[in-house]
């Protein structure tokens, strides 16, 4: 077993390399995907795939209320009716698809958003009892869901484990009261204590807290604050994400002033802090802005060398194709991507149109498959065997990417990046510039200068 991930802060280093670049939780990326792709290529996707387990993505849309920083897909509405209304669709789309994954067995489930917590408890309980009965789910699996602590009782804890769900997932954002007016979150910061308390009085076997750094009035001095108050909870795992400022591209950061944002310097000083403060307090780096306790299955999976990332981010289960339900929801299985209708009107159309809402997509050939074997090994555990690689792809290493290679080579240089007896191992100064990395391998990335398409990578 490996040694879990080290970190080494080097200021010059992120400077240098602090440019946009992909997330990488999928290749090639979502930038690849078009609406050439078709209902009959999935379907062939599907009967050709190898896996008999299944990755269930829940998309729900609703929020109550508008938070300026999101750039999620969401619909932003008080009516509980619309709820109603988009569960039909979404039982409608499960019948059409459901049958096709017969032979599989699902042992993950994630309810994403929007909040999927904007449900009430009936439509939660339906919704999870309509899923039930469509697939064959395992008694014991992953079943995660997001929760926004706003605008929920206590009681919904309940109503989630009575669902099956024994993960969750609470925004938080920031504990700082200016931060959360700025950004229009107030939330009570007691009822996030006791719901940490709750959840694991019932048994929920792991708990995730989110996190922003970059947000209007945060400080370093702020956040250390906020990372306090974090530790306090104790949750199993923690994603911390930057900040992405889009205005022209997400009306409500219109909202957010340019002024009341931390400088670039000041963003780097948190995130810095958070990594000291987090693996100082015992949790393991995973990578990028996930972070675990020792003893969490994603530690433990990433020190075994199986760790997974896919549209979810790092997460546990490889040998499972990734299904996704309802607007915007992205599946990932055997050899193809494909993606759901975006927003909720033409979602709607196409679902009423022909069962489904298949918008656009992309079938891998053989040189996406080899790298993103490549990309997901460097992102998930931070070296590669280039004769395991061999051995599974049926490749000469050095051949394969001879170009590569080559531009690697500044990130040798730069003692970033090892290469000895065929073996790449990114330096524990080189972890936090994964993505710049992983983009050596990326020809999409190569062929098309498309940076200003990605979020920076610090």
């Amino acid at each position: 077993m490996k040694q879990p991930t080290q970190i080494s802060w080097d200021q010059s280093m992120i400077e240098k390399y602090n440019y946009s670049g992909p997330r990488y939780t999928s290749y090639p990326t979502a930038l690849e995907f078009d609406d050439s792709f078709t209902e009959e290529k999935l379907l062939t996707s599907i009967e050709n795939s190898k896996s008999d387990k299944l990755s269930l993505y829940v998309h729900i849309p609703f929020c109550a209320k508008l938070c300026y920083y999101c750039g999620c897909n969401k619909v932003i509405t008080r009516h509980q009716h619309k709820a109603d209304q988009y569960i039909e669709y979404l039982a409608a789309e499960i019948v059409k698809r459901a049958p096709l994954f017969k032979n599989y067995l699902v042992t993950q489930i994630h309810w994403g958003g929007g909040t999927p917590t904007f449900l009430s408890p009936d439509q939660i309980l339906r919704l999870s009892a309509l899923i039930k009965s469509s697939f064959n789910v395992a008694d014991e699996g992953e079943y995660s869901i997001e929760v926004d602590p706003r605008e929920i009782e206590l009681s919904m804890l309940d109503t989630l484990k009575e669902a099956g769900f024994n993960r969750i997932s609470i925004g938080v954002q920031d504990f700082n009261k200016k931060v959360q007016v700025a950004v229009n979150r107030e939330q009570d910061e007691q009822f996030i204590f006791d719901l940490m308390a709750k959840a694991k009085e019932l048994g929920f076997v792991s708990t995730n807290i989110d996190l922003i750094y970059g947000l209007p009035h945060q400080t370093p001095e702020t956040f250390a604050e906020t990372m306090q108050r974090v530790l306090d909870l104790n949750p199993d795992r923690l994603s911390v994400f930057n900040y992405a400022h889009l205005p022209a591209r997400f009306a409500a950061q219109r909202k957010i002033k340019d002024e009341d944002l931390a400088s670039p310097q000041q963003k780097l000083d948190m995130l810095h802090q958070t990594i000291e403060t987090l693996t100082g307090a015992g949790y393991q780096y995973i990578g990028m802005d996930h972070f675990a306790k020792p003893d969490d299955e994603l530690s433990i999976l990433q020190n075994e060398g199986r760790l997974h990332r896919n549209f979810q981010g790092y997460t546990t289960q490889e040998e499972c194709d990734l299904l996704g339900l309802g607007v915007s929801s992205i599946s990932q299985i055997g050899d193809c991507y494909a993606q759901n209708q975006k927003d909720i009107r033409p979602y709607y159309e196409s679902v009423d149109k022909s069962g489904h809402a298949l918008w656009k997509g992309c079938s891998l050939n053989r040189d996406d498959e080899i790298r993103r074997v490549v990309i997901k090994q460097l992102i998930c555990h931070f070296d590669l065997d280039m004769a395991q690689i061999d051995e599974k792809l049926g490749i000469n290493f050095e051949e394969y990417f001879s170009e590569d290679l080559k531009l690697l080579q500044t990130f040798i240089d730069d003692k970033l990046v090892n290469i000895t007896d065929r073996k790449i191992t990114i330096s524990p100064t080189g972890r936090l510039l994964i993505r710049n990395i992983c983009i050596c391998f990326d020809v999409y990335y190569r062929e098309k200068a498309r940076q200003q398409q990605f979020s920076r990578v610090i």
